[in-house]
């Protein structure tokens, strides 16, 4: 059988790895930060009723510049933002992706600050962009002084700022945000994958936008909307950016069915968001209740929790997946993920790690 060795692939993917998290058919599966609520049965029948009406003209290219898509994502946004400001591609990582093939690529530069979304590197290694793993603080904090000096000293081409971070959960503050922007010699861009999840009146960048023609601040329906198996991300920035994304696209990326679905589920995004309170309350949950059993959970502005203390991460990742509960060994020593589920979902976590911790 053919192996990779016997293919003439890049040099530089030689001994690599793809992306993959653990996929099991587990009762509570915690593990990727998906959103377990799901969409509520009336907005479902909307959205199959859009999709089913976009299938009737199937036998025609979609919308290239997906312009009512563009134009409900800058209405849920807010912030003054129009359609011109807006793009979308299949998931945020596609939108990423189209970022580093505008901007970055073969001498170029990506810098990110460690630990943190585990497709950055990946995404700089598909493009060819040289990676740089910038350190943060004690408990994974980032201050604006360490963030501007690392960017000062390494002028990358392209920065990734995670806000709230993944995996740790730590929120980044608009301070850090724009002496980033301020030292850096090119696009810096702010991942906000997890913002509906943040404290009620926690800023976003998009507040920063004006003035500011290299930021950018992407987003994606993956999570708050509990619309991962769709596939939909978008950014938002100076219509300049949607002008060299332009470039670098495929024809016709956002398919008429994607179009459709994402639509029909903005128009209801006051019922698609209505879930994210009860998230929140579970979230608090699991860090009080970390905290109690000895753990250290770490500040979190998004869905999920970091937590340090753990002797043996193998063992517990095997011992809750034993009893059915799928949590994520993030490669840090001593820490795991959790994601906030269900309040019974919840519940069946805390209860099988708390019966775990009293045989340690």
């Amino acid at each position: 059988m053919t192996s990779l060795d016997d293919l003439p692939l890049r040099d530089d993917l030689r001994g690599k790895s793809p992306y993959g998290a653990p996929q099991a058919p587990v009762p509570v599966a915690l593990n990727v930060n998906e959103n377990t609520h799901g969409i509520p049965e009336d907005v479902a029948h909307d959205i199959v009723a859009s999709v089913a009406t976009a299938i009737l003209s199937l036998n025609r290219y979609p919308d290239r510049e997906f312009t009512q898509l563009r134009t409900a994502l800058a209405d849920y946004l807010g912030h003054g933002l129009s359609a011109e400001n807006i793009w979308a591609a299949n998931g945020s990582n596609e939108v990423l992706q189209q970022i580093l093939q505008a901007f970055a690529g073969s001498g170029r530069s990506l810098m990110g600050f460690v630990p943190t979304y585990s497709m950055y590197s990946l995404l700089a290694m598909g493009t060819g962009t040289r990676w740089i793993a910038a350190e943060r603080d004690e408990d994974f904090e980032l201050s604006p002084e360490t963030a501007a000096a690392a960017v000062s000293r390494e002028q990358p081409d392209v920065v990734f700022l995670c806000s709230p971070n993944n995996p740790t959960g730590t929120p980044l503050s608009l301070e850090t945000i724009t002496a980033v922007y301020d030292a850096a010699p090119g696009i810096v861009v702010v991942d906000e994958a997890y913002a509906e999840f943040a404290p009620v009146g926690t800023p976003s960048a998009l507040t920063l936008l004006p003035g500011r023609e290299r930021l950018i601040v992407s987003r994606t329906m993956s999570k708050a909307f509990a619309f991962a198996g769709a596939r939909v991300g978008y950014l938002a920035a100076d219509p300049a950016i949607a002008d060299a994304l332009r470039l670098v696209r495929l024809p016709y990326h956002l398919s008429a069915l994607t179009q459709a679905a994402a639509l029909g589920a903005l128009r209801h995004s006051h019922e698609m968001l209505a879930v994210v309170g009860e998230i929140r309350v579970q979230k608090d949950r699991i860090v009080a209740h970390l905290s109690e059993l000895g753990y250290k959970p770490y500040r979190s502005g998004s869905n999920f929790v970091l937590f340090g203390g753990v002797a043996d991460t193998r063992a517990l990742f095997q011992s809750l997946f034993e009893r059915g509960i799928l949590i994520r060994d993030i490669g840090i020593p001593g820490h795991m993920r959790v994601s906030a589920g269900t309040e019974a979902e919840t519940s069946a976590f805390l209860d099988a790690l708390a019966a775990l911790t009293s045989k340690v």
